[in-house]
């Protein structure tokens, strides 16, 4: 596994898991993964939860409006 200095994040930003899903604010950079991807602490604004998620998908993922 290569290690690399954290990406950097949006952190603080309200997006949504794909065009309709629900929304959630992203955390600070966890953890690499052996494919090189991040995991992201994200909270979904909702219920707070807080949850993993990668870096790849959130950032495909939209801005909340």
């Amino acid at each position: 596994m290569q290690t690399l200095a954290a990406p950097t994040v949006p952190v603080g930003k309200i997006k949504t898991f794909g065009p309709f899903g629900p929304k959630y604010e992203v955390g600070h950079p966890l953890r690499q993964l052996d494919s090189g991807d991040w995991l992201v602490e994200v909270t979904m604004v909702e219920t707070g939860e807080k949850a993993e998620y990668s870096l790849n998908h959130l950032a495909d993922d939209p801005e909340a409006l």
